[in-house]
């Protein structure tokens, strides 16, 4: 049985381990669950990173694709379910010759008012020590995404996130 081990070398804890990871149709599909934890993201980013990069991307284009991922995925584990019990993250991407479509489901906290957060950018015409730490993610999103769905059904958060090619 494999052992999955973070970046630095140290093994996952069980509940941290990235599960279930199908490759189907030659790099064109990749479909993957894991708990919402930091380290669980950091690794199943840099599956979806090597994936994109078997798809023959530009480094230009995985470093959008994945501050994209990077950004909706950590707003999954930050806000979605509690810091003491993790719970799911399924991602299902799927790249053709115009397009990555991106979709990311979990069962936690519905986004309020059941719609993505208009994507504000913060003040930053501040001091530097008054800069805000968060609130450029949706920012970040809105701006490198081409499309944004997202629906909440059975218990379920679903966003989906479009870039097409000539935004990659």
């Amino acid at each position: 049985r494999d052992r999955i081990m973070r970046q630095d070398g140290a093994p996952l804890a069980p509940r941290q381990r990235p599960r279930a990871v199908t490759t189907e149709t030659a790099a064109q599909r990749l479909s993957l669950s894991t708990p919402a934890s930091d380290l669980a993201v950091r690794d199943v980013l840099a599956r979806i990173r090597s994936w994109l990069h078997a798809s023959a991307l530009t480094d230009e284009d995985r470093g959008t694709v994945e501050i994209v991922l990077a950004e909706a995925l950590n707003n999954i584990v930050e806000h979605a379910y509690p810091a003491d019990d993790p719970g799911e993250i399924r991602l299902d991407l799927a790249l053709d010759q115009a397009r990555l479509v991106c979709v990311l489901s979990d069962h936690g906290t519905a986004l309020p008012g059941l719609r993505p957060p208009d994507g504000t950018l913060p003040a930053h015409d501040v001091a530097r020590d008054a800069l805000p730490e968060g609130g450029f993610g949706w920012f970040l999103i809105r701006d490198l995404a081409d499309r944004i769905d997202y629906r909440r059904a059975a218990g379920w958060n679903h966003l989906s996130l479009e870039l097409r090619h000539s935004r990659l």
